[in-house]
């Protein structure tokens, strides 16, 4: 029987190279059906927690990880050996960037060596980890082959991007439709055949490279979107009594050729982020200048500095130095009521503040229960309504819904609001500066 009539009939196994919040979830859908599944990662620290029943990713039941790790069907490893005993294989490692903004795919290409090692005639390995365009065929692919083998004969290759959404309660891996491209079309079909077990919809596109660029284009859409509103948002505040809130409300409002995209203090977590940088690298190999998407990029990294200058502009007017000022961080994590810290603007802001001499800076924040700041643990610090009264400033920058803005606006003294999380506050509304409502000028 070959691998697509074993996948159809259920009678194969699985292997999910990287336990983290791609990885995990994946794997745990894949056991949740009665299939096989090891998981594989190099850090000991998940390995362990998994082999104790215990699950360390937000978005995933703590009861379901319990269930299919009890059951069996589910095995946490270090060991790249098991591979030889799965049909099909996943790699979903980080691809970071350098400090100069270069793509880092040294995980992937760790991984897909491992994988080699133990490698099998008949097998299938999917790439899911974002990447630039060429990365399956141009770095996975000769490795996997190293001389010896040739992709679709010897084994079948394809890449199939993630589309997680860290925190989302409506779309997760089961139901978010994913794309799908192998290197020959046997590799696409297995492939998909593969993430249907799982998986409601799959799209089958013509090559790996085209399911690549594709990861790349939504997160660059999102990016180059959110970077025209961050823009407005300062020159809302240049102008003067233009608030960019109620300006893209109000644009919302047209029932066909607009979305909605909202301010911030920044962008984090790995994709929206890092994304352009890969494109662009990619892009200068080409003799091409992706000035566009660059500058967006530029445009959603500064706005940590402009969310320092609000602040360094409402200590100006207070009888308090920068350097006892109390000021009071209200949320970390990149986005809301994620336990993700991953590229988070309100590190940078943290950051930028310490820098310029704040010397009493803390934080609150339900998910978060400690960072790191120039490499010092930092704690967060239990919310209490004297805790808000006693800072001099208190800045919103991730709007969890666990936070009270009705008691913080009216137990602060000054409240920078980088979310627009106050919207809903009537009274105290004096005490609040909200980027981008025209009124805080820089």
């Amino acid at each position: 029987m070959n691998l697509l009539d074993r996948i159809n009939d259920r009678q194969f196994s699985v292997a999910v190279v990287g336990l983290g919040y791609v990885g995990l979830p994946l794997a745990v859908e894949f056991a949740s059906k009665g299939i096989t599944t090891h998981g594989i990662d190099v850090d000991p620290r998940k390995v362990e927690s998994l082999c104790a029943g215990k699950n360390y990713i937000q978005d995933i039941s703590d009861d379901i990880v319990r269930d299919v790790l009890d059951r069996g069907v589910l095995r946490a490893t270090s060991d790249f050996s098991v591979v030889a005993e799965c049909d099909v294989i996943y790699i979903c490692v980080p691809t970071p960037f350098t400090p100069n903004k270069e793509p880092d795919i040294s995980y992937i290409v760790q991984a897909t060596s491992s994988i080699a090692e133990h490698l099998r005639p008949g097998q299938c390995i999917i790439l899911k980890s974002t990447t630039f365009p060429n990365t399956t065929e141009g770095y996975v692919q000769p490795i996997l082959e190293g001389g010896k083998r040739k992709v679709g004969v010897d084994f079948h290759l394809a890449f199939s991007p993630e589309r997680i959404d860290p925190g989302n309660k409506t779309w997760h891996t089961a139901n978010t439709p994913i794309v799908v491209g192998g290197v020959t079309p046997e590799c696409t079909a297995i492939a998909a055949a593969v993430n249907r077990v799982v998986i409601d919809k799959v799209i089958e596109v013509s090559s790996p490279k085209v399911a690549e660029m594709e990861k790349l284009l939504e997160n660059i859409f999102r990016s180059v979107n959110i970077a025209l509103v961050n823009e407005l948002a300062q020159l809302c505040d240049r102008m003067g009594g233009v608030n960019i809130w109620e300006v893209v409300e109000a644009a919302a409002t047209k029932p066909f050729g607009f979305m909605p995209f909202y301010p911030g203090p920044g962008i984090g977590g790995h994709c929206i982020l890092i994304d352009p940088y890969y494109l662009s690298w990619l892009a200068r190999e080409h003799d091409f200048v992706t000035n566009f998407i660059t500058l967006a990029a530029e445009v959603n990294e500064s706005m940590p500095y402009y969310v320092q200058r609000m602040v360094l502009r409402q200590i100006a007017h207070m009888p308090v130095t920068l350097k006892d000022a109390r000021i009071l961080i209200c949320g970390v994590a990149f986005k809301r009521d994620v336990d993700d810290l991953r590229h988070s603007p309100a590190l940078k802001v943290m950051e930028l503040l310490t820098q310029d001499g704040a010397g009493q800076i803390s934080y609150v924040d339900p998910y978060i229960p400690s960072l790191e700041l120039f490499g010092k643990t930092m704690e967060a610090v239990p919310y209490s309504d004297e805790l808000v009264a006693d800072a001099d400033i208190v800045v919103i920058t991730t709007d969890h819904t666990a936070f009270d803005y009705e008691r913080i606006v009216r137990n602060a003294k000054v409240v920078i609001d980088t979310r627009n999380a106050t919207k809903k506050v009537t009274e105290g509304r004096e005490k609040i500066h909200l980027l981008g409502d025209g009124k805080c000028i820089q």
